[in-house]
């Protein structure tokens, strides 16, 4: 059974800090095709937290 979107943890959303975690991690990984990958990840997690804000922004938001 899957939670509301309102019972979920707030961390569990929060991409820009999760994108920042994934980042500091591909930094300590050794060069090469791992780091490569880690650094992948931590991009895409990036723009996901991006997207994530801008869907949640004001602007998107109906008129009262």
């Amino acid at each position: 059974m899957r939670k509301d979107s309102k019972e979920q943890s707030p961390e569990r959303h929060d991409w820009f800090a999760r994108a920042a975690e994934a980042l500091e991690k591909a930094r300590k990984v050794k060069p090469g095709a791992e780091r490569n990958e880690a650094l992948k990840k931590a991009g895409q997690l990036q723009s996901a937290a991006d997207v994530m804000g801008y869907l949640k922004s004001k602007e998107l938001r109906p008129p009262k």
